[in-house]
Parts: structure tokens; sequence; C-alpha cells
């Protein structure tokens, strides 16, 4: 599949904002400890990945109910669900000047009776190329790992049940997946208002 970016600026892909704010000093400090044991933006990249997989629970998966769509509230309060975990590792990329982009799938929810539901993840670019990763968190029957040499991503979408990846890569979050994050009380509430599709 090609990767489309949204924008031709690739500086959007660096940007800062109210939900990728690598700005803000718990960003910055989770960045700054990751990046001292890392050789390079490589070695970087892939701390960062596994410390958002291994470090911040998916809380569906811990059974934690609360919402966070904030890249520094999933980085303090340590949880969120697949697209807040995408949000967090853009922002601790993005504060170390390694372009990122927030990316969607749309896949079958077993947990919602076999409901479509949007997944997100990230790419990021290196070597002029966009690579996408799942920080969502391994489980059984789920294996993601970063990778620049072929996609190990949670997922891979089956066209025959209408699953599929959306290809275009977003410099901010859908404005879908923001307004159900924002909307939602608790994550209860939340998985049963995740969009089932994205539109253009």
């Amino acid at each position: 599949m090609e990767l489309i970016q949204e924008t031709s600026d690739l500086s959007a892909y660096l940007a800062a904002d109210e939900v990728v704010d690598h700005h803000h000093p718990v960003v910055r400090e989770v960045s700054a400890r990751l990046a001292r044991g890392a050789a390079d933006s490589y070695a970087y990249a892939r701390a960062a990945f596994e410390y958002v997989r291994d470090e911040i629970p998916h809380s569906q998966d811990v059974g934690d109910a609360r919402v966070t769509w904030r890249a520094s509230d999933v980085l303090e309060l340590r949880t969120g669900i697949c697209y807040a975990k995408a949000h967090a590792l853009a922002a601790l990329l993005r504060a170390e000047d390694i372009p990122t982009a927030l990316c969607y799938q749309r896949l079958l929810d077993d947990d919602e009776g076999g409901a479509l539901a949007v997944h997100g993840l990230v790419a990021v670019r290196f070597n002029g190329a966009w690579h996408r990763q799942d920080p969502r968190g391994n489980k059984p029957g789920v294996d993601a790992q970063f990778s620049l040499t072929g996609e190990r991503l949670a997922w891979i979408p089956d066209p025959e049940s209408s699953e599929m990846d959306y290809p275009v890569l977003y410099a901010e979050p859908h404005p879908a997946v923001l307004r159900a994050l924002k909307d939602a009380p608790d994550r209860p509430h939340l998985w049963k208002t995740l969009p089932g599709a994205l539109c253009p």
C-alpha cells in the first residue's frame, strides 16, 4: 500500500498542538530520558516505541476506565487506548525531530460482536520513506514490533471482512477520533462510540 501524506509540508509532521503536545514538560522529561540511552535517532525511535508499547498499558487490556487523548496525559497517567498511545508516541518522536504521522486501520472489534472500529497507529519517516508502527501494546495473539524493513503491526486487515488500511498520513488526529475521545466520560462509553469508519 502506498502511504499518502495529507500535506506535502514535512514540518507539519513535526508540529506540536493540543494533542501531540511535545513541548509539555512531561513529554520532554520522558524524551530526554529515552534519548540519553540511545546512540542515534533510529535507536531513540525504537526505544520510544517500546516504551509506549510496553510501559503504558492499553486501558481496555487492563480494565482502566480512564480516557486520555493528550500525549502528556497519556505519559503522565500511563493509560490509553490505541489512539491515545499513538498520540504519545508521535509526541515523543517529534520531540526529537523525527517526522511522525498518525494513521488508521478499520478492523473488526471482537469485543463488540464483530462491529467495525477504527484503530490508530503511527508512521515514522526515516531515509526518505514512511514506516508504520503500532504501539497499542502486545497481548496473546498480538506481537507488534518496531521495524523499518517490513511492517510488524498488531493486525493485518482482511478485506473480505470489510477491514482496511487507510493510506492517508495525518499531521493531526482525525476529527472523528478526537471527537470520540473528548466526548467520552469513560472507556466503557468510548467503546460504544468508537468511529466505525473515517470520512476523507
